[in-house]
């Protein structure tokens, strides 16, 4: 199952109310999220991607039918997802963060870094016992942004950061930037720079599928009111 549909399953089961909010009435495919009429499953990748990607994501984000990082552990074999805290952190990812043959970069721009902090724009040379760890927190900006400063368990690892050249196209959600993109979208530029160029093409070959069909069902709605 995907990582994300699981950490979906495990907050339904804890939650004491139900998620409301945009889109949450709606019958939707428990994978896809999406109506039954325009449910992609039977167009899902499959997960072969050898590189590994934590998200951290914050609070209600897993319950958003908006949300673009469940597409990422449908390309992504090696996804994990973690509810985000600042004091409560689950040991499991604490012991992914401190694997001996790890090298974790968190994703985030590096002008919020502090100046002693090791930014980089592509992944450098590893020693040959590590493999790239790729962390993102997975929000709203405001709430990435929160992540980032209250995340102590993250401030000695060092960030990769790039300046995307394209304007976002999520159509689902209206970011305050015209170039912060969703995140299913960083992943495919995380993978692009590490190296995994063809694994980047088909999860932005995937996201599109899913903001297509995403804009197709938003315009129905729109038109039959």
């Amino acid at each position: 199952m995907n990582a994300v549909r699981q950490l979906y399953e495990i907050n339904k089961q804890r939650s004491t109310r139900p998620y409301i909010g945009r889109g949450s009435h709606s019958v939707r495919c428990a994978d896809c999220r999406l109506p039954p009429l325009k449910c992609i499953c039977h167009l899902r990748p499959m997960p072969e991607a050898s590189v590994q990607i934590i998200l951290l994501m914050y609070q209600g984000e897993v319950f958003k039918p908006s949300n673009s990082g469940w597409l990422i552990g449908d390309v992504v074999a090696q996804t994990s997802a973690y509810q985000w805290s600042r004091t409560d952190v689950d040991p499991t990812l604490l012991s992914q963060l401190n694997a001996p043959d790890v090298q974790p970069f968190v994703v985030f721009p590096g002008d919020y870094a502090e100046s002693e902090r090791a930014v980089f724009e592509h992944v450098p040379a590893l020693p040959n016992h590590k493999q790239p760890l790729f962390v993102l927190l997975d929000g709203s900006w405001r709430e990435a942004r929160k992540m980032f400063r209250k995340s102590a368990y993250l401030n000695e690892f060092p960030l990769l950061s790039f300046n995307p050249s394209e304007m976002s196209r999520f159509a689902l959600r209206k970011a305050s930037h015209d170039y912060q993109l969703a995140t299913a979208e960083v992943a495919a530029r995380v993978l692009d720079v590490a190296g995994w160029s063809n694994e980047g093409v088909r999860l932005d070959a995937w996201f599109d599928v899913y903001n297509q069909a995403s804009l197709s069902e938003a315009r129905r709605i729109r038109d039959h009111q």
